[in-house]
């Protein structure tokens, strides 16, 4: 089954831990703190190739996680950064967060990159801690987590001009015909479960991308038999050569059927320029129905060419007034630069709510400030008790009505009350 949407899942690199050091060096029996930084953690990101046109990939592999930060050491030495983990997507790719539907972005061209998990910082070594009033600090910072989420990838492809039609009208073979690619073509219905691009050179100045886009049957719009993965790769085209099979029982039918399902699966499909094609032109009793055909697609205000995709009869003709069609359409808005996801949401904001077994925490700052200190070391213990003060959180679990020796939970930790 063609797979037009997949759902991955994605963490980015844990920051390195900044280390706790002292020098020691030969007749110098108080050497100062040491402790390097530790490494920033992998960015993952998504990167849009015009050469892919699929996301079945993803069934195979769907948890990605970039590379961690390394740990700061001593002598002042930072730890190496994480690599970045790039996940090469088709041109055409749409990404959503999986969990709140929120549109992340839209790769629309090739090299297009979306930054969707932020590697942590590297914690900070004990250097960065010295003061006048505190020469040697046994304190330092652990790396910042990483961000893990799922995202929901939806794949509309992108191309100049769209060949749709019912299955088994000839459009991969229209396309074999006029470019280099090589659908299966098969003389039965849904041969074609993935989409196909190819590129048409009709001369030296005049290219098309072209995109086969598999049968539609009634009831499309529904998503019967793949429709909504099929009608979707429409809407990126901005012209439409709609293919007759020049031996179906009633081609004028299949024209109607096909528009119905194109208006109402987007009103706007059935908007876009269509430039019309009775295929099988090479058999005589399509050749003997062709007037017929013709004349009512005029009178209906539509533009026909007879054509033949398994001989090239009239193929190229077809190409040229699709081409003049697109010169005429609409073009599409530019694309702007898409922005590295950031969360809306203030990180300094918290929840405080009652559990059975204590109180519960909760907030992006803290929990992270949480995950980032030493708890082994006193000095650490008090910095985070100036974060919680500093944070307002102090006085919110007061007001809520915690109690000496209650428990106190943020994010993996749980820590005992005392005033």
């Amino acid at each position: 089954m063609f797979i037009d949407e997949a759902v991955i899942q994605v963490r980015s690199g844990k920051g390195g831990d900044g280390a706790v050091h002292f020098r020691r060096e030969k007749y110098v029996p108080y050497g100062g703190p040491d402790g390097g930084d530790g490494g920033k953690g992998g960015d993952v990101v998504l990167e849009a190739r015009a050469t892919l046109n699929t996301l079945s990939n993803f069934r195979h592999q769907s948890r990605f996680q970039a590379q961690d930060g390394a740990n700061g050491a001593k002598q002042n030495m930072t730890g190496r950064s994480g690599e970045d983990l790039v996940i090469t997507v088709p041109a055409g790719t749409v990404i959503y967060d999986a969990t709140s539907g929120e549109l992340l972005g839209d790769l629309t061209a090739d090299g297009q990159r979306l930054v969707v998990a932020q590697g942590g910082r590297g914690g900070r070594g004990n250097t960065r801690f010295k003061s006048a009033r505190n020469q040697a600090p046994r304190i330092a910072e652990k790396g910042e987590p990483a961000q893990e989420r799922k995202l929901r990838l939806e794949l509309k492809l992108i191309a100049d001009i769209g060949i749709v039609g019912v299955p088994n009208a000839g459009k991969s073979t229209l396309l074999a015909a006029v470019t280099h690619a090589r659908p299966k073509i098969a003389p039965y219905p849904f041969t074609t479960l993935e989409p196909n691009l190819g590129v048409a050179e009709l001369d030296d100045e005049t290219v098309l991308v072209l995109a086969d886009i598999p049968g539609l049957i009634e009831g499309a719009h529904l998503g019967l038999g793949l429709g909504h993965d099929f009608l979707r790769h429409i809407q990126r085209t901005r012209v439409l050569v709609h293919v007759l099979d020049g031996l179906s029982e009633d081609p004028l039918s299949d024209f109607n059927q096909i528009n119905v399902e194109l208006a109402l699966f987007d009103a706007e499909l059935a908007k876009k320029p269509q430039v019309v094609a009775l295929n099988k032109m090479d058999l005589p009793e399509v050749r003997q129905r062709w007037p017929e055909v013709a004349a009512a697609l005029k009178k209906r205000g539509y533009e026909s060419f007879a054509i033949s995709a398994a001989s090239g009869e009239n193929v190229r003709p077809l190409l040229f007034r699709a081409y003049e069609r697109l010169q005429e359409a609409p073009r599409p808005a530019s694309e702007e630069e898409l922005p590295v996801y950031r969360p809306e949401e203030d990180p300094r904001q918290f929840r405080v709510e009652r559990e059975e077994s204590g109180w519960r925490v909760s907030g992006r700052a803290i929990e992270r400030a949480a995950a980032m200190t030493y708890w082994e070391h006193d000095q650490s213990i008090v910095r985070f008790q100036r974060i919680l003060k500093t944070l307002g959180i102090e006085d919110a679990l007061r007001a809520a009505g915690v109690k000496e020796g209650d428990s106190v939970f943020i994010g993996d930790y749980e820590l005992e009350w005392s005033d």
